[in-house]
């Protein structure tokens, strides 16, 4: 198992080209279940979440290419099977969204539950409902779900009971083969909801309202092949801008979109940084300055991202003053707190472990540490990018299933990174 040994104290200065969204990408290899054409998807970032979506593919009998540019060309009429085996689908949540694709297609669809980080449970009741209002019959079966219906799906207004990003975006590519209308309310607004929603208007849908409230889907009779290109990883791109500001940096990222950070731009504001941007690129500068902490609230979009809490943590270890992060959205999700701690930060939970109240030190100290998932995993990295000495992150498959060459991409940068293979 590789770990990445960090040698801290040097500033992150240069540019980088945002990946692809990951986010975006495996629910566009999901919808091309739907389409009974070719659909190729591009842009799409070299991640082990994606290998996983395209053997998944592949198990269903789906022809999949993808060429040297990771364009990735998938023909769903290959189809030869409608069960996604637990062993894909039990490491990554979003698998579970080629059940109402290939339900709506081809009639029936049987899926594992999903697995994916330990970041508290995220279950997928909003999906099952909402497929359950189009018409899909559902039968629980020794940790599988079964689905079928009769003839078509039927169009059905529906109200999810939560703002849910992946039930939102499992409905809206559902409903769009189902006969009739359906209305979506108390949608989740995020912008890979929208990527996908023009995907699947490129293949012949008609989605109206994504990024709103309330999404509208005119459903067809079929859908065709597309080319869609997706857009930059928001996540990802913030990511790289807080360990800029934590190591008082400066870092430009193309191909990156600021409209979708505008609640990381003010808070990276607020602690100190100078932002520049223009349509498709965004540049921070924090003149060899040490950030001021910054006190926030994670919420659904377009409040401040969950995603993005760990890293904003890792800033405030080193900031000054103190700052105040509370989460809403996930339950333990603060598990890189007590790692940080060990390197010196002072960090103490409350709020039945909601809320990290982080008082700033001068400095932080290497260590090893272990992530425990996708984000918590990358804060770990930028914590040791500011500390004094050698940190070995341990457990960096979380970070590879969401971080395209992250140590490339930060040696490109100038930090004293590489990967190394356990004893």
């Amino acid at each position: 198992m590789d770990r990445l040994l960090i040698r801290g104290g040097k500033k992150l200065e240069g540019e980088l080209r945002a990946s692809g969204a990951k986010n975006s990408a495996l629910k566009m290899l999901a919808a091309a279940l739907l389409a009974d054409g070719p659909v190729t998807i591009s842009n799409v970032p070299h991640l082990r979440d994606i290998t996983t979506m395209i053997e998944l593919l592949g198990s269903l009998g789906v022809e999949v290419v993808i060429d040297e540019k990771m364009n990735v060309e998938i023909h769903a009429n290959t189809i030869k099977s409608f069960k996604a085996p637990y062993d894909l689908v039990k490491t990554m949540r979003a698998s579970f969204n080629v059940l109402g694709p290939m339900l709506a297609h081809y009639g029936q669809a049987e899926v594992s539950l999903p697995g994916g980080c330990a970041i508290g449970p995220r279950p997928v009741d909003q999906h099952l409902q909402g497929l359950a209002a189009l018409g899909a019959i559902i039968e629980m079966n020794e940790g599988y779900v079964k689905a079928t219906v009769n003839g078509r799906l039927q169009g059905a207004h529906i109200l999810f009971d939560m703002c849910t990003v992946g039930g939102t975006e499992h409905i809206m590519m559902t409903a769009t083969l189902a006969e009739g209308t359906t209305i979506l309310e108390n949608c989740a607004r995020e912008p890979e909801i929208v990527d996908l929603a023009n995907c699947l208007n490129a293949m012949g849908a008609d989605v109206q309202g994504a990024g709103t409230g309330t999404i509208t889907i005119n459903g067809v009779p079929s859908l065709h092949g597309c080319a869609h290109r997706v857009i930059a990883d928001r996540v990802e791109t913030g990511t790289y801008l807080i360990a800029a500001a934590a190591t008082g940096g400066r870092v430009k990222i193309r191909d990156a979109n600021p409209e979708h950070l505008e609640a990381l731009l003010s808070k990276l504001r607020e602690a100190g940084a100078e932002i520049t941007s223009g349509a498709d690129w965004i540049e921070l500068d924090m003149h060899d300055k040490r950030p001021k902490s910054v006190s926030l609230v994670t919420a659904p979009y377009p409040a401040f991202p969950t995603d993005l809490q760990a890293q904003i943590i890792a800033l405030n270890c080193i900031a000054e003053g103190t700052g105040t992060i509370k989460e809403t959205i996930f339950e333990n999700r603060f598990m890189h707190v007590h790692e940080m701690n060990r390197m010196g930060a002072r960090i103490r939970l409350e709020g039945n472990n909601t809320t990290a109240i982080v008082e700033g030190v001068p400095r932080l100290t290497g260590a090893p540490v272990m992530a425990n998932d996708l984000r918590a995993s990358v804060s770990l990295v930028i914590a040791g990018l500011v500390a004094e000495g050698d940190t070995v992150v341990d457990r960096i498959y979380h970070i590879d299933r969401g971080y395209e060459q992250v140590e490339e991409k930060l040696q490109n940068l100038g930090a004293d990174i590489r990967r190394v293979a356990s004893n």
